[in-house]
């Protein structure tokens, strides 16, 4: 199915610099979409964790969860202040079991 949607935007374009831009700009948005996902996946993993009450395996998914969102912010698939906003929204589901 990608390779079906991929054929049909390659060339487009009469510059041989703008076909290629195209052609890069496939390749990264694949592989910015597979860094979303495994950010998306560990993000449910806390927030599994969080509505089984397991603080302990909350707090460690939190840590790897961290860990995968700086490495998205710092390629500059998300901004900044969006890892962030994550990144506090996590700690304060995983800070609340904790009391």
């Amino acid at each position: 199915m990608a390779d079906a949607k991929k054929k049909n935007k390659l060339p487009s374009g009469r510059h041989s610099s703008q076909i290629k831009r195209q052609r890069q700009n496939l390749k990264i948005a694949d592989r910015n979409n597979g860094v979303r996902s495994e950010v998306r996946t560990f993000v449910k993993k806390v927030r599994e964790a969080v509505s089984k009450k397991d603080f302990g395996l909350a707090k460690q998914a939190l840590v790897e969860a961290i860990t995968k969102i700086d490495k998205a912010v710092s390629k500059g698939i998300f901004h900044r202040n969006n890892g962030s906003r994550k990144i506090s929204r996590l700690s304060r589901l995983v800070g609340a079991l904790s009391k």
